[in-house]
């Protein structure tokens, strides 16, 4: 039944939500899920693996959400803001170290408005470069400001479509005004990303399997899988960390159902398992954004604990990467990564 299943999904890419159930619970079919998962991604996506300079530009949040160390009232937090000629620095650099493509990660910070946005990203598109905004939930005529500014693509994760569960985890927040802001990003002709946390409590198969449908609903050109990864610093604390081998899988399936999409290995995931990284680049995904912020603000750019690589310099970060890219007999990407329609 399972091998059915995997052939169904390898030839025409659709599955249901009871047979995304099935192959979610199945922790012996792992491997051969993330080996069909590599096929797909080999075909359609080919053998480059791309490189996003990561710059996480401000750790000041004002939402409150429950799993994650920015939020508002998390008073342990050393808060930070770099300025914005600290970022195009950054930017140049991401540049220097060979990356064609910036993400631009933060808090929602409120002093970051969109005419300052707007001058940052005038300045950073002159670099060459393609930029990727994370900044939150906007206006739809702020995310038409920053388009135009030359911002190419936004990643806006939901977490989970379970919208019960999504207005219980991030309080205050509208599940509603999280979908009215995807619907304008596509509307403005982003390149739109989005991803689900995988292990939140009270999240079920189901509400996977309807987070993975979703994502082929929208069609969404970027989607970023991470597990849970409980804060001492939030509600969550005592919470059980996500699970790997679930989160896998996850991606597995987004490859087979998304075949085109980009897919990020994200660096969560090496918190749980050491060397997480190639293994989910052999399950599906495309994508690394190795960090170029310096300093203390990798540590303090706390979403979780753990998080890898705090103390490495950005040159670090770029040399292993390649290392472990090329020890899978896989290549970096030249290009510029947009999402290929076939």
């Amino acid at each position: 039944m399972t091998g059915n299943l995997l052939q169904k999904a390898q030839e025409i890419h659709r599955l249901t939500e009871a047979e995304l159930m099935s192959l979610l619970a199945d922790a012996g079919q792992e491997e051969a899920l993330a080996r069909a998962a590599d096929q797909v991604r080999a075909a359609y996506v080919g053998d480059g693996v791309h490189l996003r300079g990561l710059i996480e530009f401000s750790n000041i949040c004002r939402q409150n959400c429950c799993y994650c160390g920015l939020r508002r009232d998390n008073g342990a937090l050393h808060r930070y803001r770099l300025t914005p000629a600290a970022i195009l620095e950054l930017a140049k650099k991401a540049r220097d170290y060979g990356y064609r493509t910036v993400v631009l990660q933060s808090g929602e910070d409120s002093w970051f408005t969109a005419e300052r946005l707007v001058a940052l990203l005038q300045e950073i598109k002159a670099l060459g470069l393609v930029i990727t905004l994370s900044i939150g939930e906007r206006s739809f005529a702020e995310y038409e400001a920053l388009r135009r500014a030359g911002a190419d693509r936004f990643l806006l994760r939901i977490e989970t479509t379970d919208q019960a569960l999504y207005e219980r985890l991030d309080p205050g927040m509208s599940f509603a005004n999280r979908l009215r802001c995807l619907q304008d990003l596509r509307q403005l002709g982003y390149e739109v990303g989005t991803g689900c946390l995988v292990g939140l409590p009270g999240q079920s198969l189901e509400s996977l399997a309807r987070d993975i449908l979703f994502f082929q609903r929208i069609d969404a050109d970027m989607v970023g899988i991470g597990p849970l990864i409980p804060n001492g610093d939030t509600p969550l604390a005592t919470a059980a960390p996500g699970n790997f081998h679930l989160t896998r899988r996850v991606v597995s399936l987004l490859r087979l159902l998304l075949p085109e999409a980009n897919i990020p290995a994200t660096t969560a995931m090496e918190t749980l398992q050491s060397d997480a990284r190639r293994i989910i680049l052999q399950s599906g995904a495309n994508v690394v954004m190795p960090n170029v912020t310096e300093g203390d603000y990798r540590r303090w750019y706390a979403l979780y604990p753990g998080k890898i690589c705090v103390k490495d310099t950005p040159e670090d970060c770029r040399s292993c990467l390649e290392a472990k890219i090329s020890s899978i007999g896989r290549t970096i990407a030249r290009d510029e990564g947009f999402r290929r329609h076939r």
